[in-house]
C-alpha cells in the first residue's frame, strides 16, 4: 500500500551558461519495496494532454518512466551512458545520457526524501548539456 506525497521535481538545463529552469508540483504516491522507492505521478502539459511518471530509485540507479502525450524510458546509472527514446506527438528524439552523480536521502519511514541527478545529455547527437534534476517528496503537504 502506497502513501499519498506532494512531489516537487526541479530541473535546470545549462546549454552553453544559459539555464533553463522548471518546476512542477503534482500530487503523487511513494511505494515501498525491499531496496527501492517507487514515485507515481500524473503531469498536465500547456494543452491539457495528461503524462504519467514512475519513478523507480535505487542506491546507484534510477528510472524514469513516462507515459501518455509523451514517452520515454530514461535509466541514471552513476558513471555510466544510457540511451533512450524520447517520443511526443512532433516525432522522436534519440537521446544519450550520462549521469555525473545520483544522490538519494529520505527519512527512514520515508515521509519525506529528495533525489538529485546530475546528468549530461545528447539529443539526436547534438552537442551536450548540462542537466540538474532534484526532485522532493514530502508526506504532510498533501492535506
Amino acid at each position: 500500500m502506497g502513501r499519498q506525497v506532494m512531489v516537487e521535481l526541479r530541473t535546470t538545463i545549462d546549454d552553453n551558461g544559459h539555464k533553463e529552469h522548471n518546476t512542477s508540483k503534482q500530487k503523487g504516491m511513494l511505494h515501498q519495496k525491499q531496496n527501492m522507492d517507487v514515485l507515481t505521478f500524473e503531469e498536465k502539459t500547456e494543452d491539457q494532454q495528461m503524462i504519467k511518471n514512475l519513478i523507480t530509485i535505487q542506491q546507484e540507479k534510477v528510472s524514469i518512466k513516462r507515459s501518455g502525450a509523451v514517452s520515454m524510458h530514461q535509466q541514471f546509472h552513476a558513471n555510466q551512458t544510457t540511451e533512450n527514446v524520447f517520443k511526443h506527438p512532433h516525432g522522436n528524439i534519440h537521446m544519450e545520457t550520462f549521469t555525473d552523480n545520483i544522490s538519494y536521502h529520505s527519512t527512514d519511514n520515508a515521509r519525506s526524501g529528495q533525489l538529485t541527478i546530475d546528468y549530461k545529455v545528447k539529443l539526436n547527437g547534438q552537442a551536450e548539456r548540462k542537466h540538474e534534476l532534484m526532485l522532493t517528496f514530502n508526506e504532510e503537504d498533501t492535506q
